[in-house]
């Protein structure tokens, strides 16, 4: 199973440096379009995308996240920063297994 990043030129190069294979986009039309790719490579099983670039191309995420199994997509912040009113990584894993770190 490999790893696939979204996002902005800094989040790409900083995955690239521990391994993980992934474009830089800078509008909506290239992000959708490379999201489309890295879903049909049955290689990739998850995909990380910045929370910024996600939401340029909501619809097109939320329609996958809710009818598919893998590949995993995991939103992540870019190098400005946690989308305000985003819950952070920790609130989210504190939800999931309902125990506060």
């Amino acid at each position: 199973m490999k790893y696939f990043a979204i996002g902005d030129e800094d989040t790409v190069l900083g995955f690239g440096m521990a391994g993980v294979r992934g474009r830089a986009v800078r509008d909506s039309q290239e992000a959708e379009r490379v999201f489309g790719a890295a879903l049909e490579d049955e290689e990739i099983g998850i995909i990380i995308i910045t929370e910024r670039i996600a939401d340029m191309i909501r619809p097109v995420i939320e329609r996958f996240v809710f009818t598919e199994n893998f590949p995993l997509i995991v939103e992540v912040p870019d190098w400005r920063g946690p989308v305000e009113g985003r819950p952070g990584i920790r609130e989210l894993v504190n939800s999931a297994i309902g125990i506060s770190l």
